[in-house]
């Protein structure tokens, strides 16, 4: 694939902050100013890449945007892993909405049921196994997120098959719910070694399928 030198300039700068965000863990250079610094500016990135696409499909781009800007409010939410976690919660259900209305634009929600199926048995599947470690005043929140976080996925994958979109929007939305199980697993299961590689390097290659869904711009 032959990159644009806007693109190729922005997909190397989101690279190296990501990893420089992900290397601040305790696991690697342990320096929390580092995870401040670039974790944002990794979404950034990502926003500044989406913003340059799709100016043909205004409608669905707009909707991408506030898609990436409330991953952006999230991000910023969960620097603080305890008190901003609800926060991030809301702020990421509020994204995977705004990506379910980019996503149903030219078609309607679940027009090919397959996928909804298989989302559901996985979200289920998985909600199942970590139900027991989820505070009781987290549960609606985390159940309310998981539905939105699965019909996404689901719909990105209803869009490339009918033909709306590439397949990478497909993998964008299953790199996000596996992000997210990580996460989740993470957190209200057993520690995962070196979790911010995992959770991390799947979240921002899952947004950057997500930016790189909307058509490129005319030469």
């Amino acid at each position: 694939m032959n990159l644009s030198p806007r693109t190729a300039t922005l997909a190397g700068l989101t690279a190296v902050a990501a990893l420089l965000a992900i290397v601040s863990a305790p696991w690697a250079f342990g320096q929390p100013w580092m995870n401040m610094v670039f974790k944002p500016l990794a979404t950034i990135g990502i926003i500044a890449y989406a913003a340059g696409r799709g100016r043909d499909t205004p409608v669905l781009r707009r909707w991408v945007l506030a898609g990436l800007a409330w991953s952006l409010a999230g991000d910023v939410a969960l620097l603080w892993p305890d008190r901003g976690f609800l926060p991030g919660l809301v702020s990421f259900l509020i994204a995977h909405l705004c990506y379910l209305v980019a996503f149903t634009r030219g078609i309607r929600l679940a027009a090919r049921p397959l996928p909804f199926v298989v989302y559901a048995g996985v979200a289920g599947a998985v909600l199942a196994w970590l139900w027991p470690g989820i505070p009781a005043p987290l549960r609606v929140p985390v159940v309310a997120y998981v539905v939105a976080l699965a019909a996404m996925a689901a719909q990105a994958a209803v869009r490339w098959r009918v033909g709306l979109a590439g397949p990478w929007l497909a993998v964008g939305g299953a790199l996000f719910l596996a992000s997210d199980a990580l996460l989740a697993a993470n957190r209200f299961a057993d520690p995962l070694p070196m979790a911010s590689l995992w959770v991390l390097a799947t979240y921002w290659t899952a947004q950057w399928c997500i930016a790189g869904s909307l058509p490129p711009p005319r030469r």
